[in-house]
């Protein structure tokens, strides 16, 4: 079953000293806010002033639609593509392999000087695959600095309850959990039936500090969210799933948090307000902008990255790109031409990115478009 039985304590909260203190001295800044009422959430930091850049950033891959196999790493100005094969031990039969499904989760490490930050932006579709594929790209989840959800759907948060539970006791306390507002709660279904719905009882009781980042947020000091994704281009996003606002069973959203236009009671259109992307700063190449999947447009996320920044140079965007049936070839061309005139110099797209997309970008940008695949390490250096 997608939804669990909890009870989800509204009417509780935490002390704000509690909050301010969560994380280490390092992390103070990222956790100033206020509480938001019953939902026991504070509202993250938000980006001003100097915007943070790094001086390296690793992201990897860890769960993906793809597996490659026998791809040799590439390497170009400012960039390395590392792929990982399927054998560990060269010396005998392969007993534990990298794992393929619909979702995705990218785990980004990030150096400024003596500085390391570490954060796992979303948990694909199923625990089993992302505790499998952390194990085997050794990704040690105490050492995470900052959990960042881009969304409310299933292929995207799936993995996060079982996350939790194999790394109780494991995670930093306090440890910061960035959601882009509380409609990221709201229960979704689709047309093949329901598709689940954030656990928010679960997330309070691992001892995780549920960060707001409606706007542009910085995350564990080196990264920031783009906050609310304004649909500013030609672009039409698909809307695949419904929401409903309210609390059902302990899950849900709350309404008085939620544009009062959805609270009608039923399921209405899903307008991914909440959605966000993560963002870097590499020093001296620009922008590096994870996507996750693109549901207000994946030029809008673009336009919204360098708004909140200030930056205008892309120097790579990662993730899905959610250009998928029934949208157009003539559309698709469209949003590639749009790709070429950013100038940006390198595209990895990644889970619902979609064939056709790959296809026509590789065409009109081969140099600048690299497969994403799971456990593929993506290397960017100043």
């Amino acid at each position: 079953m997608l939804l669990n039985t909890c009870n989800c304590r509204s009417g509780s909260s935490i002390s704000r000293r509690r909050l301010l203190c969560a994380g280490g001295a390092g992390f103070v800044s990222a956790l100033v806010g206020t509480l938001i009422g019953g939902s026991q959430a504070a509202h993250a930091q938000a980006l001003g002033g100097a915007v943070p850049e790094v001086d390296r950033l690793t992201v990897r891959m860890v769960t993906d639609n793809t597996i490659l196999q026998f791809v040799p790493t590439e390497r170009r100005d400012g960039l390395a593509a590392e792929r990982m094969g399927s054998n560990l031990s060269p010396d005998r039969p392969p007993r534990a392999t990298l794992v393929a499904e619909w979702g995705l989760s990218m785990h980004a490490e990030s150096r400024r000087g003596d500085e390391v930050r570490r954060v796992l932006i979303d948990f694909g579709y199923t625990p089993e695959t992302l505790l499998n594929n952390m194990q085997i790209i050794k990704i040690d989840p105490s050492r995470i600095d900052a959990l960042v959800l881009s969304h409310g759907h299933y292929d995207h948060f799936g993995g996060l309850v079982g996350f939790l539970a194999a790394n109780r006791g494991q995670l930093r306390p306090k440890l910061p959990f960035f959601v882009g507002g509380e409609d990221c709660f709201c229960v979704r279904t689709t047309n093949s039936g329901q598709f689940g719905a954030l656990d928010r009882n679960t997330i309070l009781s691992a001892d995780l500090s549920l960060m707001m980042a409606e706007g542009p947020s910085v995350v564990a000091d080196h990264a920031f969210t783009t906050g609310e994704i304004a649909q500013s281009t030609f672009e039409k996003p698909l809307q695949p799933t419904k929401e409903k606002v309210g609390i059902t069973g302990g899950f849900g959203c709350f309404p008085d948090h939620v544009s009062p236009a959805k609270n009608t009671g039923e399921f209405v259109p899903d307008d991914f307000e909440h959605e966000i992307a993560t963002n870097y700063v590499v020093r001296g190449k620009g922008l590096v902008i994870l996507t996750s999947c693109s549901h207000r447009g994946v030029l809008n996320t673009i336009k919204q990255a360098q708004a909140a920044s200030g930056v205008q140079k892309i120097h790579a965007v990662i993730g899905g790109f959610h250009i998928v049936p029934p949208l157009t070839e003539v559309y698709i061309r469209e949003v590639v031409n749009a790709f070429k005139q950013l100038d940006i110099d390198y595209i990895m797209p990644a889970h619902c990115s979609g064939e056709q997309f790959y296809d026509i970008a590789k065409t009109v940008l081969p140099n600048k478009v690299i497969h994403s695949a799971v456990g593929t390490k993506f290397v960017f250096e100043a």
